[in-house]
């Protein structure tokens, strides 16, 4: 009989994870592909200063989709593209779950 352990990077492997994902959205109502996102974690706790920023780009259909641990936690979620006014959301994840943010960005005005 063979007696198997997790090491270390198995078990932070294996933790529980949850999803914000959503849409970037042109005002026009169509998708826009290529904005940054920008995922920044909020709060003092222990658990928000070991998360990491972190960036996505949204992809042909202007979807973007960002693993964080499954802990209550807050995080900021910055979208800016070229042409367009930057918008923010603060997004609250509870536990093991899956979050949708849907983004439309106006264009931004021209001087």
């Amino acid at each position: 009989m063979v007696a198997t352990g997790l090491t270390a990077a198995d078990k932070k492997s294996k933790q529980a994870q949850a999803l914000i994902a959503g849409t970037v959205f042109r005002d026009t109502g169509f998708t826009l592909a290529g904005a940054e996102i920008i995922l920044v974690p909020l709060g003092d706790s222990k658990d928000a200063r070991n998360t990491k920023k972190m960036q996505a780009i949204s992809d042909g259909r202007g979807e973007f989709a960002l693993r964080v641990p499954a802990l209550p936690s807050q995080y900021k979620l910055s979208v800016r593209a070229p042409g367009y006014k930057p918008q923010e959301k603060t997004v609250t994840i509870a536990a093991d779950e899956r979050l949708d943010v849907f983004f439309r960005l106006e264009p931004a005005s021209k001087k």
